[in-house]
């Protein structure tokens, strides 16, 4: 199977599944290699028909007969592993996927070389599992030895390079490094036009990608129509129902959320909810996610007893796949009590937002960027209840390890002042806020430039910061330029 039909949704595994040829060989060994092959073609034929449980006893049948034929560490074993693993993948089973990508990979280092267009392949396969699993650090250098590898071996223009740079480009954009994003997607967008086709589906995960990078950054209108032209290419390459369809949808509709557009929002998850119930089941990671989705949606509407629901059902999916200590676990447990902070419900709010914090602190270490989100949550849920001495050190606390983490000058640390300041403001303390404000202003201008949407914040703070103050021009002044952005953004009030 060509790989570029492996995945619409980035980062990309190479070479998908792969069709073997039998082996010259005699007797019973020549008989298994053809079963094994035989094999390969159902596996590829269930795996595109979306039977991923069906396809995985068939792989594993596959590498058995090649192992017993061929033995433990022949070179067409690891594209068994691949074959094997890359089903596991596409069901979020990475427990079961990681040992048989480090396998294939060191049989094909060990058999071919490490500077073997296989190896690349392993390499990026294994990187592809740790970026699944928010290992960022791990995957980037292993897509970077991938890169190098395909670019000496194929030159610069291969569809495989390409390749290589979407996925790079994706460990840049999961670490909001935007700047160092965006020209990878569009090299390899040029690439896979000129080498396959402006619509093939490779285009259209790689616009999923560079759409989600203008997404992050509050550029909206440019994200929008490559977003749309992505679903096109997917709905036409795999039709209405499939799985990748759904990746596409779940884009555009984070679009009309951010722009406000609700209503166009909602039947698109609804949609790509139903095509992954039918997919993978009711208790699937892929399910959870369009759940949390639909919750944030629903949130967002103020139709908070949906949002509950939707948030309960996602983390009880998220414990049974992961088990009550995962990260992700305390990620549903954080926006389940942000969602009771919300309604003034602090009783309910505080051990869902203390559990999720004993969570990341023993799972990730107390120095975790995560960590300083459940901080700013609890404090939160203080700082509501006029609680404001036990809310400052928790804030304070949030804000040093935003800027031990990511420096200085990050967005990140633009939010850990926002909050801080708006404890101090809130306790009239104003000499206090002001700088704190000031200088996120600052951060973010020049993080992301003077018309991201996140700007909108600190400027309505800062306003009303003013006006307590009794200082009318500068408040009229941030209101103006608040007001202005919204319209050049096209945002509505309140968005």
């Amino acid at each position: 199977m060509d790989f570029l039909r492996r995945s619409l949704a980035a980062p990309l595994l190479t070479a998908g599944l792969l069709f073997l040829s039998s082996c010259s060989d005699s007797g019973k060994n020549s008989e298994a290699l053809e079963e094994a092959t035989q094999l390969d073609a159902e596996v590829i034929h269930l795996y595109e028909e979306g039977d991923y449980l069906q396809a995985a006893f068939f792989a594993r049948r596959a590498l058995g007969l090649r192992e017993e034929a061929l033995g433990p560490d022949h070179p067409d074993v690891a594209k068994s592993l691949n074959n094997l693993a890359g089903v596991y993948d596409v069901q979020g089973n990475y427990k079961e996927s990681q040992p048989l990508h480090e396998r294939a990979l060191a049989i094909r280092e060990e058999s071919l070389g490490p500077d073997h267009s296989d190896v690349a392949e392993s390499l990026n396969n294994l990187a592809t599992l740790y970026h699944a699993r928010r290992r960022y650090a791990e995957a980037e250098p292993l897509y970077q030895r991938a890169l190098a590898i395909r670019e000496r071996a194929l030159g610069p223009e291969h569809r495989l390079v390409a390749e290589s740079l979407n996925n790079l480009a994706e460990a840049y954009r999961a670490q909001r490094a935007y700047d160092e994003a965006e020209p990878l997607y569009q090299r390899a967008l040029a690439i896979v036009e000129k080498d396959l086709s402006p619509e093939h589906p490779f285009a259209g995960g790689i616009l999923n990608g560079l759409g989600s990078v203008y997404d992050a950054q509050g550029r909206y209108s440019e994200a929008e129509p490559l977003y749309r032209r992505s679903l096109v290419i997917v709905q036409k390459a795999f039709g209405l129902n499939h799985p990748h369809v759904a990746t596409a949808l779940d884009r555009l509709a984070s679009v009309y959320v951010a722009r406000g557009r609700f209503e166009s929002a909602e039947p698109l998850y609804q949609r790509a909810l139903a095509i992954r119930e039918q997919a993978f089941g009711r208790e699937n990671l892929h399910v959870a996610r369009t759940l949390i989705r639909m919750a944030e949606l629903s949130q967002a509407k103020s139709n908070f007893r949906t949002a509950v629901i939707l948030h309960q059902r996602s983390l009880s999916i998220i414990e049974g796949v992961r088990g009550p200590e995962h990260p992700e676990v305390a990620e549903r447990l954080n926006e389940l009590a942000k969602l009771h902070r919300i309604q003034g419900r602090y009783d309910e709010a505080e051990p869902l937002n203390q559990r999720a914090l004993d969570i990341w602190e023993k799972a990730l270490g107390t120095g975790h960027p995560q960590v300083a989100t459940g901080l700013n949550d609890l404090a939160l849920i203080y700082k509501a209840q006029q609680r404001h001495v036990e809310a400052e050190p928790l804030y304070q606390r949030a804000l040093g390890i935003l800027e031990q983490a990511f420096g200085l000058e990050h967005p990140e640390v633009a939010t850990g002042l926002n909050n801080l300041a708006g404890l101090y403001q809130t306790q009239g303390d104003y000499a206090k806020a002001e700088p704190l404000y000031r200088r996120a202003l600052g951060i973010l201008e020049r993080a992301v430039g003077p018309d991201h949407p996140n700007i909108i914040k600190t400027l309505s703070n800062m306003t009303g910061l003013y006006q307590q103050m009794g200082r009318l021009e500068q408040a009229t002044e941030f209101a103006t330029r608040e007001q202005q952005m919204r319209e050049r953004l096209g945002l509505t009030q309140g968005s």
